[in-house]
């Protein structure tokens, strides 16, 4: 179960990137191909980016949950790589987690060839302008919103960008490594507070998100520049993934000589081993 706290810090216009942990990135998003994206296909060779990108993803209720919130796009022809996972119950946190990442889809669309930090923030602002209306247009979707990661392959960068706690991972040389922080009571005040990392496991906030798309008009969007280099993994995933199985496993996962499918299968596998409590959505890149 995801909660989402509501209050907000920070400018919700700001279109400046956070301060890059090392080699990161901005935003993404896309509504595009409906079934290929449900259906977890990769989609054309890519026509806007120039980046050799090999790229998949996959999605699975899990092991507890009959439904699926989660909604992923693997949007190769502009460039277009996301996870957003919905929270509001009933039908809304699917419809959210979709309306979010079709708003993306479709700003992303209209420039490509030309996007920016800017315009990343600007889609994920409008994502959160639609889910809003949406929701105040519907008493049965009253509370529904979605975390949401995304890459945008520039054809020189990738940019990235989140709300929420859905992650964006690097691979590269070995090592495992975030590229985006969680906005969450567990991430943004407990670990401040100076709580142990086991007094957080088990702490009656730990599910509380701090920002999502879809829940107040003010919107923080994180934003990350990452350099390309040859043969890096990206890792994008709910938090259905990163919360169940340990980043071990994702390294080891990762480091395989598996193809992208099949080391997306395994990672899908690991979440339900570990009780599968959540929907697993995984989406993974790699560079030539």
């Amino acid at each position: 179960m995801k909660l989402v706290l509501r209050w907000t810090r920070g400018n919700s216009n700001a279109a400046e990137p956070a301060e890059p942990p090392s080699l990161l990135a901005a935003p993404a998003e896309n509504p595009a191909a409906e079934a290929a994206v449900a259906d977890g296909a990769s989609g054309e060779p890519g026509i806007i980016g120039k980046l050799m990108l090999e790229a998949t993803g996959a999605s699975d209720p899990g092991c507890v949950r009959s439904n699926n919130e989660d909604y992923f796009m693997v949007e190769r022809a502009i460039g277009l790589y996301l996870v957003a996972d919905g929270m509001g119950g009933a039908q809304a946190g699917e419809t959210a987690s979709k309306l979010a990442a079709e708003t993306v889809w479709e700003i992303v669309y209209q420039n490509a060839g030309s996007v920016t930090a800017d315009t990343l923030v600007n889609a994920f602002e409008e994502a959160n302008r639609r889910v809003l209306m949406t929701a105040n247009a519907n008493p049965e979707m009253e509370g529904m919103g979605t975390t949401l990661v995304a890459v945008v392959d520039t054809g020189q960068q990738l940019l990235i960008a989140s709300v929420g706690d859905s992650r964006a991972y690097l691979y590269d040389a070995g090592v495992l490594q975030a590229i985006t922080d969680d906005q969450t009571w567990v991430n943004e005040v407990g670990r401040r507070l100076g709580l142990s990392e086991e007094a957080l496991k088990t702490h009656p906030m730990r599910h509380v998100l701090t920002m999502a798309v879809g829940v107040s008009q003010a919107l923080r969007v994180n934003t990350y520049l990452l350099q390309p280099t040859p043969g890096m993994q990206i890792l994008l995933c709910s938090d259905g993934l990163h919360g169940v199985a340990s980043e071990e496993k994702l390294a080891e996962t990762l480091g395989s000589d598996a193809s992208l499918e099949e080391k997306c299968k395994r990672l899908i596998e690991a979440a339900r081993q570990n009780g599968g409590p959540d929907n697993v959505t995984v989406v993974l890149l790699k560079t030539a």
